[in-house]
């Protein structure tokens, strides 16, 4: 048995008991947000957005485009099996990962330009927490009512009629949320093979995998976890800080108009009077409304997404006391100021930061849309061999190997011929192919890459240089198109 603590142990452990007592005390459970129902320019907007957005996404995968025989015809693809990206009129190559790179150089540059002119409104408009996370609320109050009416529930008894709605409202959820994660899966697989595979329980267990979890997630973080993803799991808030400035649109109560807060009768005693007193009649709407649970007229807030909805619900109630609209509003602690000193709002979209993003953006979206254009359809790369650089055979000529990369990106096997432009002179052997013509010629697939040894033969000549310019054209035998691949040939 261990003996009792006794002595400076003894008030060591008290105070440990009591540090523990106090550190229960500071933590709470996150109390459960209850957004009231809204209507307004705001609300409207993000309405468009959800169903535009949830729309491409869900019915995207089902859009067809002919790209000729023994090609698949899915608009948007991505074919790992045969390492390709399909995308309209694009395709990808894995060679031309570059692309992919544009692609996120792009998104991170939209990203943060939209943050430098108004703060996190991918957040509030765009970001898919958020839009499931509307979808999900709208479906809730579907079945239990708004706000006041699913807090009463809440606090009440079981009953059938509530066991009932939460029944049919969690149904809908997961029927959203599975058909969410299946459109995924659909990007990766012909969407109705897929969809025809899995109506007869057909489906690869893989698939079966990705939906169940994407399932699970979307089902949890947008039924329960809700406004913790936005406060606790994502790191753009805390990016986002970073990034912007005092010139950046976000929403803000104008509290240079709001205050001092008065009660609506007390509000309307004092005005009659000729005392200044504010237009916020502290109704609480702007937090009722608001996803995440913040008051917005304490200030800036990592939970505020810039949604907006607050700004409907304060003008709703601007409209219904006779006092002018946007008491909140995109606006700036700057032009709060500017006009607390009586001088006019100043916007200035137009600054360093955001000129820069949109050279990086028209840059990178010019080089990429020059590169797509520009693009041949056959493409040829070669590889030198490390060791040995270069062998001397018997007659006295110098012989260079690489191994040619050839691509053929048409929906029909090509042949192609393969010669040598520099040094002059040289001959060209490929193993495996017929070398009896001066250009070998290979036959490539569709939608293939066809690698080949190639040797490069320089004649005898002591006056070869140790290191010089290597040039190989390849040549469609039918079209006449080329492209050529330069490396180096190294002698003695």
């Amino acid at each position: 048995m261990a003996p009792a603590p006794t002595g400076r142990s003894f008030i060591m452990t008290q105070a440990h008991a009591s540090e523990l007592a106090d550190d229960e005390r500071l933590y709470a459970s996150a109390p459960k947000i209850y957004p009231q129902k809204v209507a307004g320019t705001y609300r409207r907007i993000k309405w468009i957005l959800l169903v535009v957005t949830l729309g491409i996404y869900y019915f995207l995968p089902f859009v067809r485009w002919d790209r000729g025989p023994d090609a698949p015809n899915q608009a948007v693809l991505i074919d790992f099996a045969n390492r390709k990206f399909y995308f309209f009129f694009i395709e990808i190559w894995p060679q031309e990962v570059y692309y992919l790179t544009g692609l996120l150089i792009l998104a991170a540059m939209a990203l943060f330009l939209m943050n430098a002119l108004a703060g996190r409104v991918w957040c509030g408009y765009l970001c898919p927490q958020t839009v499931w996370t509307d979808l999900f609320f709208w479906t809730e109050r579907l079945f239990e009512g708004d706000r006041r009416e699913r807090m009463l529930k809440d606090a009440g008894p079981w009953t059938f009629q509530r066991v009932r709605e939460k029944t049919l409202k969690h149904v809908v959820w997961l029927a959203v949320a599975w058909w969410t994660g299946g459109a995924w899966v659909l990007y990766f697989a012909d969407a109705p093979t897929l969809v025809g595979k899995m109506a007869r329980f057909e489906a690869p267990p893989t698939a079966l995998i990705w939906i169940a979890i994407l399932t699970t997630t979307t089902y949890v973080l947008a039924g329960f976890m809700r406004e913790q993803v936005c406060l606790y799991m994502c790191p753009w808030p805390r990016i986002q800080a970073a990034l912007t400035d005092e010139n950046a649109l976000n929403v803000t109560y104008r509290y240079d108009r709001g205050e001092p807060r008065e009660s609506l009768k007390k509000s309307k005693l004092l005005r009659g009077e000729g005392q200044k007193v504010g237009d916020c009649i502290d109704c609480g709407q702007c937090v009722a409304v608001c996803p995440t649970g913040v008051d917005i007229r304490q200030g800036p807030s990592l939970g505020c997404i810039q949604c907006g909805l607050c700004i409907d619900a304060c003008d709703t109630v601007m409209a219904k006391i006779d006092r002018p609209p946007r008491l909140i509003a995109y606006d700036t602690d700057l032009n709060v100021a500017r006009r607390l000193s009586g001088k006019p709002n100043a916007f200035k979209f137009i600054r360093g930061r955001t000129i820069l993003y949109a050279v990086v953006i028209l840059a990178v979206s010019g080089i990429m849309l020059a590169t797509l254009l520009s693009r041949k359809d056959m493409s040829l790369s070669v590889m030198h061999d490390r060791n040995p650089m270069f062998v001397k055979t018997s007659d006295g000529s110098i012989r260079n190997a690489v191994t040619a990369h050839i691509v053929n990106r048409h929906s029909t096997p090509r042949s192609f011929s393969i010669e040598v432009e520099r040094p002059a002179g040289a001959k060209v052997v490929v193993v495996g192919v017929d070398n009896a013509e001066a250009a070998p010629i290979i036959e490539v697939g569709p939608d293939q890459v066809r690698e080949v040894r190639v040797f490069v033969i320089v004649p005898r000549n002591d006056a070869l240089p140790p290191s010089q310019e290597l040039v190989l054209k390849l040549k469609d035998a039918a079209s006449g198109a080329s492209t050529t691949a330069t490396d180096n040939f190294f002698a003695p």
